[in-house]
């Protein structure tokens, strides 16, 4: 029988309970993330095959991972190679640069493995929120994407792959991306019943297994 694959949502804030039951009908093991696991370098977190970073506030959520000693185990992790997922403030956390709705550079506390620079509340207000379809590179030709006071990806850097793209007033502009290992996306695939983003990222999760998290 094969072992469910184990995956690790950080649960300090935002939309970490909708990923956590679509992971699960996916088939996966979850455990939600408060804190760091154990006292050494990497935390614990080495015994997930991927993690997953919810939307919500990025600001509080950066903080809250410095104050819970999981900022720097996350980094680590990703850094040897784990696959990780952010949606929305999780591509937030993930990016190199982040910038504030009128361009001006952020410092907030962040993972920075990313190489995308994103704008934080690039859509307006929570009542600027839309759905549309997207076409998702390797994932669906028409997948349901809920943007809710969503970041937008203004530029790339060497290595990343650009996956979707929406219409914006500077031209079309990538809203969901892959670097290696680490998957992200400005939208919110959780707060849909598509769980095709999913299985994509736990796809992604079984071959680093495969490859004996090498």
């Amino acid at each position: 029988m094969v072992t469910p694959l184990h995956i690790g949502v950080l649960a300090l804030q935002g939309a970490f309970r909708e990923h956590r039951l679509a992971l699960e009908r996916c088939g996966a093991k979850v455990t939600e993330l408060r804190r760091r696991q154990e006292d050494t370098p990497l935390g614990g977190l080495e015994k997930f095959d991927g993690i997953v970073l919810p939307g919500g506030e990025s600001t509080a959520m950066g903080r809250l991972l410095v104050d819970r000693g999981l900022l720097e185990p996350l980094r680590a992790c990703i850094g040897r190679g784990m696959p990780v997922f952010g949606t929305c403030a999780g591509l937030i956390l993930l990016s190199r640069e982040l910038e504030g709705p009128d361009g001006t550079l952020l410092e907030q506390p962040h993972l920075g493995v990313l190489h995308c620079r994103v704008r934080r509340n690039a859509f307006g207000r929570q009542t600027d929120s839309f759905e549309t379809a997207l076409e998702v590179k390797g994932v669906a030709q028409a997948l349901e994407a809920v943007f809710i006071r969503a970041p937008l990806i203004v530029s790339t850097g060497p290595g990343v792959e650009c996956l979707s793209f929406v219409e914006t007033g500077e031209g079309m502009l990538p809203v969901a991306v892959r670097q290696d290992n680490i998957l992200a996306s400005s939208f919110h695939p959780e707060l849909t019943d598509d769980l095709r983003f999913h299985a994509f990222f736990l796809d992604m999760c079984r071959a680093w297994r495969e490859q004996g998290r090498a």
